[in-house]
């Protein structure tokens, strides 16, 4: 096993320590520290969570691949430190901090999702504004950045899968700053902090105990923080950078002008399918993605719904050729080394279904045609909205008290709504999987 690295000082404060982080953005960043000699990007990490674990391994993991091509495991050394949020301000007041980058999943942005809107009824930001210590990722990296003001440039990347990740930040940076009267700080924002676009992509199920335990019998040693993962990993960057950036090109990221067509499809493709696969094998008793694609009329429905709903109004890249792209994604689903669960790729649906399969309703309404498939794939959602004892959504509550949980975040489309009410109420009485067989006969 190779060496551990170690950077010698830290360029990029990164928000959230997940998984998903530490086999993604980390990697990229040791990679494109060895690549081009310059060891000044280092990460602190803003994590309560993993500060303890990650102190204790003096801030290295390991990262296991897992399926076909995999590498041999990693200790990965990109991390400088780890930091509880009551120290960026600190942080980002640092000229040596020139990148913050961000995976909080879409619900740590505490927003609504129904309008994009930072929402500002949400207790968490209400007590920022109030003028307390911060505590949500916004108002923390609001606070951090006025401790920067009149100092340097410094460039935020949110790496979560949002929409226009990059200009959806600024704007709740913006509305934070005008909610807080902070005119400014945010004038000081416009012409000083750019907020680039990405699109990732890997896939980074939850660890387990057995993961662990295997592991240690494997390696020889105990890794409280390993990750495992999948040989695949992708990242495209807007390149627009306020004072430079890691050599992430040279670890084999995209650097480009115009990320939108990527971020399209990895939404309305990947996610969607992902989003798809985990409600419909939740309803007919799959607990991993593997499981669901391996069933073959929830492939071919996942498979139909790409033709039929997503590719008219998608537009890929011209570098990407569709049909191999879908057969890639389902391949890398049916990794059953991976084990990633429905469950979990199911949680936080209210954050997740807009983005993944609204957006995509809206844009065929407008251009006059109507979803085949993405009525009965919302109706999913909504079932098991109606069906889980123990739901995982930051709106929990609201959904459940709504007469159709579709109405909290997509209120305003009369027809689309009904079409979800009458595939519910199938889906609710019949096998959902002979459902999605009549709607591939064309009887559906």
């Amino acid at each position: 096993m190779q060496a551990p690295f170690r950077p010698v000082a830290a360029g990029i404060v990164h928000f959230g320590l997940g998984a998903f982080h530490r086999v993604h953005q980390a990697v990229y960043t040791e990679d494109a520290m060895r690549a081009s000699g310059d060891h000044t990007w280092g990460i602190v990490g803003v994590s309560s969570r993993m500060r303890p674990v990650l102190a204790k391994q003096n801030y290295l993991y390991t990262v296991v691949e897992r399926g076909e091509g995999a590498a041999p495991p990693r200790v990965v050394g990109a991390l400088a430190g780890v930091a509880a949020g009551a120290q960026v301000p600190d942080l980002l007041a640092r000229p040596a901090i020139r990148v913050v980058t961000l995976t909080v999943t879409e619900k740590g942005y505490r927003h609504d999702p129904a309008t994009g809107r930072l929402d500002l009824a949400d207790p968490g930001i209400a007590a920022d504004l109030a003028g307390k210590a911060p505590v949500t990722v916004v108002g923390q990296l609001v606070h951090g950045l006025r401790r920067r003001l009149a100092g340097p440039p410094i460039t935020v990347v949110c790496c979560d899968n949002l929409p226009g990740n990059g200009k959806f930040l600024r704007t709740l940076v913006r509305q934070f700053c005008e909610a807080a009267g902070s005119t400014e700080l945010a004038g000081w924002i416009e012409d000083n902090v750019r907020f680039p676009g990405t699109m990732v992509d890997r896939i980074a199920p939850a660890v387990t105990t057995a993961d662990l335990a295997g592991a240690e019998h494997e390696l020889g040693y105990r890794d409280d923080a390993l990750v495992v993962t999948e040989p695949f990993s992708q990242w495209v960057i807007e390149d627009s950078f306020a004072t430079g950036r890691p050599a992430w090109d040279e670890a084999g990221a995209v650097l480009t002008a115009d990320v939108e067509p990527w971020e399209r499809l990895k939404l309305r493709v990947l996610n969607a399918s992902h989003s798809m696969l985990a409600y419909f094998g939740l309803l007919v008793g799959h607990e991993s993605i593997a499981d669901a694609v391996h069933d073959p009329v929830l492939r071919d429905a996942c498979t139909a719904m790409l033709a039929d709903d997503v590719l008219p109004v998608l537009d890929p890249p011209s570098e990407v050729d569709f049909e191999e792209y879908v057969r890639t994604t389902l391949a890398r689903f049916a990794n059953r080394a991976l084990r990633h669960t429905t469950a979990q790729v199911a949680s936080d649906g209210s954050q997740k279904v807009g983005p993944r399969l609204l957006e995509t309703v809206t844009d065929l309404r407008a251009a006059g045609r109507e979803p085949r498939w993405l009525p009965f794939v919302v109706a999913a959602w909504t079932r098991h909205v109606e069906t889980t004892e123990h739901l995982v959504d930051p709106l929990a509550t609201e959904l459940r008290a709504a007469a159709l949980p579709l109405d909290v975040i997509f209120p305003g489309d009369p027809a689309f709504r009904a079409r979800v009410v009458a595939a519910h109420h199938r889906l609710a009485r019949e096998d959902p999987r002979a459902v999605l067989q009549e709607v591939l006969d064309g009887r559906g």
